[in-house]
């Protein structure tokens, strides 16, 4: 008997849309210069266009072999064991799963920059300076920053599950809203205070053809990381009631949440497009666009503190709980896996948190190696676009389209077999592109930036 669900087409809706409005927003502006006034809002809707197919292709596969009848698939990597076999389905853990520790990693790279941009911006305020490009931070700064967003990772990695941590997604999309709110305000201001439309049909020049070239692909692949959400996909689809159909609500919630999260962006894009040209940050929030009024960009940085640090948890817990499964199962007798204490919450009454040895040393060890890469690689604008790239092709179109052909039984030099192999393989070329320029602008901001200093 399946238990209970109560999730509706809006609660659907506004988990996608809170998967999807993070950090990426961030870059938009950079990202529409470098793509200019054309290409820009083509390559995002281009994106959302393909992103919406292979959501219905995937919301298809969330019960098995009958997409109505079927028994339902409770995570991504089920659909496609039972899609596409066990070989398959291995492939897809290791992807899913490099993903989202790809995806840790961005977000205290992102954490510690919006905290480095806070002190930029009252260095620029108090020095009446024209920005804070020439507010360089204390030595040592970005080394304690992470050292801090580690501790409280680990404290806060200590609850026992995702479910347990559920009032964690309320701070985490307020503060969503908000920074990104305060982004758009600002560019829309900053736009009407000179009011010309600067940035370039063609995008922003560079120092050489191969520099424009990979510029290029790694604004792509900001666009790319601003649609990864088919990871949860099905996790999300598995909270839907029915009737009707979790398949046909789930359509209409990716429907509505990508059209919402699509017009935001290209909101943002162009007005930041228009106000900064391309002269655009990486980052928009960084303290160099804007640094006045300066108490609104410190709100809108700590928004993004505080998304990150309460998100953070969201992405790590699954994480957490196939890493404690598997060691369970290799020593289910062990001291290490069984030992339970009881540990009393200061300040309270009765509050106490269960800690197991296993639990304290592997989630420990996870956010330990995670913050100390993400210290070696803290480049806003290359791990974004990385991100993108690792989890683009794979996640968001080869495992939906290869469901697709094999539940609607689609034989092979069909022509609809072609199609769908065709946008496979532009989709493959464009996260090998995004690939390289990545590597490359981490490769040229190694040789300029110390580790666990942020840029």
């Amino acid at each position: 008997m399946e238990r209970e669900k109560r999730g509706n087409l809006w609660t659907a809706m506004a988990h996608i849309v809170t998967a999807l409005i993070g950090s990426s927003a961030l870059a938009l502006a950079w990202t529409f210069a470098q793509l200019g006034w054309v290409a820009g809002p083509v390559v995002l809707i281009g994106f959302s266009g393909v992103t919406y197919c292979t959501s219905a292709f995937l919301a298809d596969c969330y019960r098995y072999p009958d997409p109505v009848t079927g028994a339902p698939n409770r995570e991504f990597i089920d659909a496609v064991r039972c899609s596409l076999g066990p070989r398959k389905a291995l492939w897809c853990a290791i992807v899913q799963y490099a993903n989202i520790w790809a995806t840790l990693v961005g977000y205290t790279v992102t954490t510690t920059a919006s905290a480095s941009a806070m002190h930029k911006v009252a260095c620029a305020h108090r020095k009446g300076l024209v920005d804070g490009s020439s507010c360089s931070t204390p030595g040592g700064w970005g080394l304690y920053l992470m050292a801090a967003f580690c501790a409280i990772q680990v404290l806060l990695s200590q609850l026992p599950n995702l479910e347990s941590i559920s009032w964690i997604s309320f701070g985490s999309v307020g503060s969503s809203f908000v920074y990104s709110s305060i982004s758009l305000g600002l560019c829309i201001a900053k736009w009407a205070s000179h009011g010309n439309f600067r940035g370039t049909l063609n995008g922003a020049t560079a120092s050489s053809p191969t520099d424009k070239f990979f510029n290029i692909f790694l604004a792509i692949g900001n666009i790319a990381t601003a649609y990864a959400y088919m990871d949860i996909l099905i996790e999300i689809q598995d909270t839907i009631k029915s009737p009707p159909s979790e398949r046909k609500t789930m359509k209409r919630a990716s429907l509505y949440g990508l059209s919402i999260s699509t017009l935001f962006y290209l909101l943002l894009g162009l007005a930041g497009c228009a106000a900064l040209g391309n002269d655009a940050p990486g980052n928009i929030l960084d303290g160099v666009a804007f640094h006045e009024p300066f108490w609104l960009v410190d709100i809108a940085n700590a928004c993004v503190v505080v998304h990150f640090l309460t998100a953070y948890q969201v992405f790590a817990q699954p994480v957490f709980a196939r890493l404690e499964g598997y060691v369970s199962s290799q020593w289910p007798g062990s001291w290490f896996v069984n030992a339970n204490y009881n540990v009393h919450v200061p300040m309270t009454s009765t509050a106490a948190i269960s800690l197991t040895p296993m639990k304290l040393t592997l989630r420990t060890a996870v956010i330990v190696l995670t913050t100390l890469v993400a210290g070696l690689l803290p480049f806003f604008n290359a791990v974004l676009g990385l991100l993108g790239a690792i989890g683009f092709w794979p996640l968001s179109v080869y495992f939906p389209v290869s469901m697709h052909i094999a539940r609607l039984k689609i034989r092979r030099a069909q022509p609809r077999w072609w199609m769908l192999q065709a946008m496979s393989l532009c989709c493959l070329l464009i996260s090998v592109g995004i690939t390289a320029a990545s590597i490359k602008d981490i490769a040229n901001n190694l040789k300029k930036s110390k580790p666990f200093e942020s840029n």
